[in-house]
């Protein structure tokens, strides 16, 4: 009996420490600043340059650039760049290049070696804008604007006298991978990257989300801009850490009313996407990343497994200590659901996605122990066709280009 109720005494400390860890991963983390709709345009305007970089993004580029020539922003000009895409995005650029006299289209040269795809295609974006520009907006392909996004933006930035401003987008979740893997993630972001810290010009801690960001030409050159990050594939949070150092102020923001994102549609473009970066986004933070790993792993098996074991222990007979086994673990898992349920109420998705915690949780835990093995191995990571961070001679540049010339 009393090795019955050894296991008591250590369901009870699961039970305290899985109520504490839920808490800490989910507690409040406001921005502190919010992107409101509504804004008036500002008078004297600034330029400023949208660039948008695009890799085979059929399926959005249409929908993105509409959006953008459609900114109640009084001056701006719009910037794409088409890198080498196999597929009808050149067709659809072309199209709405024809009708439109705000859109510039350049199409990039084969990419340089030591270059990731990226920052290449932004640095061409930006010396197409040319020196008119005070200010320099990078826009992803697959993310969706409001009319007022960019003079809400711009006021934002002039307001809290940010060099550098970016925005968390609301996340258009479709299919039951993003679902299930989709809130996880943003969730682990959170954690890692709380904004009341990113937002401290005191704190270390730096972050900006590519999807939409917005920065003073001033600020971008004196930090070397893209060409400062040739190679890197997390260029995001790069700029954001060199802006940060330079002793300029960084703000990022909650920008859900007024722009959106689809970044995947299934699961193997999840794994490629996400692969890609928690490893290289975490490099200097193992710790960080194998504490992510085990907690994603404890949601997927340690639970589940708690369950059934006091299931089963109460099934056989267990008596009171598999009740209280049993009691303790359905108690941890109601109050793990029903926080999680108020996360998927976050991203707009049924309640229901919260029970999917552990399968959500297992897939997690897989690219992260993936991500990390390959950069730990050498073997690097996979994007659009491409391998960053590989064995030497299998940098993402193609082979017998030329190089791309210092800016």
């Amino acid at each position: 009996m009393s090795g019955a109720w050894a296991w008591v005494g250590v369901s009870t400390v699961g039970l305290a420490l899985s109520l504490l860890v839920t808490w800490w991963l989910h507690r409040e983390r406001s921005f502190g600043c919010a992107l409101t709709p509504g804004g008036r345009p500002p008078a004297n305007a600034p330029l400023i340059a949208v660039i948008v970089p695009a890799r085979n993004e059929a399926r959005n580029i249409r929908r993105c650039v509409e959006a953008l020539l459609a900114q109640d922003y009084p001056n701006y000009a719009v910037y794409v760049v088409d890198d080498c895409s196999t597929d009808a995005t050149p067709a659809i650029l072309a199209e709405l290049a024809a009708r439109e006299a705000r859109l510039t289209v350049i199409q990039a040269s084969p990419l340089p070696p030591g270059w990731a795809g990226k920052p290449h295609a932004l640095v061409l974006g930006v010396r197409a804008a040319g020196a008119a520009a005070g200010w320099y907006c990078f826009v992803d392909a697959d993310t969706f604007a409001r009319p007022g996004l960019l003079t809400a933006a711009y006021a934002t930035a002039q307001a809290h006298g940010a060099a550098l401003f970016s925005v968390f987008t609301r996340q258009a979740l479709g299919t039951f991978w993003e679902r299930t893997v989709m809130p996880l993630v943003f969730s682990a972001l959170a954690v890692g990257f709380p904004p009341s810290k990113v937002n401290d010009p005191a704190r270390p801690e730096a972050i900006a989300n590519g999807q939409f960001i917005l920065i003073e030409r001033g600020a971008y050159a004196a930090v070397g801009g893209h060409a400062a990050l040739r190679g890197s594939v997390t260029e995001d949070k790069d700029l954001a850490e060199a802006v940060k150092r330079s002793g300029r102020r960084l703000l990022i923001a909650d920008g859900r009313a007024l722009v959106e994102t689809r970044m995947y549609t299934s699961l193997p473009e999840l794994w490629e996407g996400w692969t890609k970066n928690i490893y290289l986004g975490l490099q200097g933070r193992l710790g960080l990343l194998l504490f992510g790993a085990g907690v994603a792993l404890s949601g997927a098996l340690a639970l589940p497994g708690w369950l059934l074991a006091g299931a089963l222990w109460a099934a056989l007979g267990g008596g009171l200590p598999a009740a209280l086994v049993l009691a303790e673990a359905l108690l941890a898992a109601l109050v793990i659901v029903a926080v999680r349920a108020r996360v998927s109420a976050l991203f707009e998705i049924p309640p229901s996605y919260a029970l999917t915690l552990p399968l959500g949780a297992l897939v997690f835990a897989a690219m992260m122990a993936t991500s990390a093995l390959r950069g730990l191995s050498g073997r690097g990571v996979r994007w659009k066709g491409r391998v960053y961070g590989g064995p030497a001679g299998s940098e993402p540049g193609d082979a017998d280009r030329p190089t791309l010339p210092e800016p």
